[in-house]
């Protein structure tokens, strides 16, 4: 069993503010923002007399992480620089045991500054550095060939040699045999990247995750239920979040509706869809029904949200083991 992700390791930075904050630095809550140097560095002195917490993140390496703590065998590919932040990523990947396909390059390793609101809603301001660099010629296609799911999200189509990477693993599919997940990831790629997101879905994915917004951008349907049933004609699984409200998985055209787990009064919501990711795929790959699968994942999509942070320490993951092995015995 063992999942290849390909995806941006970046350092998160988490800080608590008010919305005035949002407002000050121009920016839209509850939204992903892709900032350049100099936007960072503003942000970054308008917080430095808040407290700031630095913690390795990104997407997709929260995904591969998670699953690594509940005993799947995960790789990580990306790029990042050759400097503190990205030694301290690689150390990261070290302590999880998660496989480390970190590519240095020229650029600074990328960083997501988190502002967490009062009603824990969360805004990100993402500055990608090395990641942009991170080209086909860095992936590893025999960590591909051994993989039984590929996994990435629509965050990597924001450059073009990151989409190069992903198209050079996606078209060794047929070849490899690998079952292909893509988390759509957020809204406003979607608003990029629409009409390649359904090119890519119908082609080569087999799960495909999304939240209700995301899922609205992609089908222009405010219901996550019809969401559900759309995108579940373009691919064989689609999982549809749904908030409070818990979430929809379509599977061969049938729709599963799966309870809400855990806090409704969340800490912070950071990596609440990338657990999630990392609870079904958990499921998929150890052949659990597409509905015990749904519950894995709202659970762990509970106990992220009931912290600080988007990933779970040791401690936490003994804990979370515990109770799948209790509830969902193999």
């Amino acid at each position: 069993m063992s999942v290849y992700g390909i995806g941006n390791p970046l350092i998160d930075l988490l800080c608590f503010v008010k919305d005035e904050d949002i407002r000050n630095l121009s920016l839209f809550k509850g939204t992903m923002n892709l900032i350049d140097e100099d936007k960072r560095s503003e942000i970054i002195e308008y917080l430095r007399k808040k407290e700031i917490k630095f913690s390795p993140g990104g997407s997709c390496p929260n995904t591969m992480v998670t699953l690594k703590c509940l005993g799947i065998d995960t790789t990580l590919a990306g790029g990042i620089g050759d400097d503190e932040m990205g030694e301290m990523y690689k150390r990261r990947l070290s302590e999880t045991k998660v496989n480390d396909e970190l590519v240095k390059n020229s650029a600074a390793t990328g960083t997501s500054i988190i502002l967490i609101t009062e009603d824990r809603e969360r805004t990100m301001c993402t500055f990608l550095g090395a990641n942009r660099n991170f080209d086909a010629p860095d992936v590893n296609l025999e960590s591909a060939r051994k993989a039984d799911i590929f996994y990435f999200t629509g965050y990597m189509w924001d450059t073009e040699p990151q989409q190069r990477a992903i198209r050079k693993v996606l078209e060794k599919k047929k070849e490899y045999g690998f079952t292909v997940a893509f988390d759509i990831a957020d809204p406003f790629a979607v608003g990029r990247y629409r009409q390649k997101f359904f090119d890519l879905i119908t082609e080569y994915v087999d799960i495909v995750f999304a939240n209700s917004e995301e899922a609205r951008f992609l089908i222009d349907n405010y219901d996550a239920y019809e969401c559900a049933k759309s995108i579940g004609k373009l691919c064989p699984i689609a999982a549809i979040k749904n908030g409070k409200k818990g979430s929809f998985i379509s599977k061969d055209r049938k729709i599963y509706e799966i309870p809400l787990y855990g806090s409704t009064k969340p800490v912070d919501t950071t990596g609440a869809g990338d657990t999630y990711a990392a609870g079904f795929l958990y499921g998929i790959e150890k052949e659990y029904s597409i509905e015990d699968s749904g519950k894995i994942a709202s659970y762990l999509a509970g106990e992220i949200i009931s912290q600080l942070g988007a990933q779970f320490d040791e401690n936490k993951s003994r804990e979370i083991r515990k109770y799948l092995e209790v509830n969902f015995p193999s």
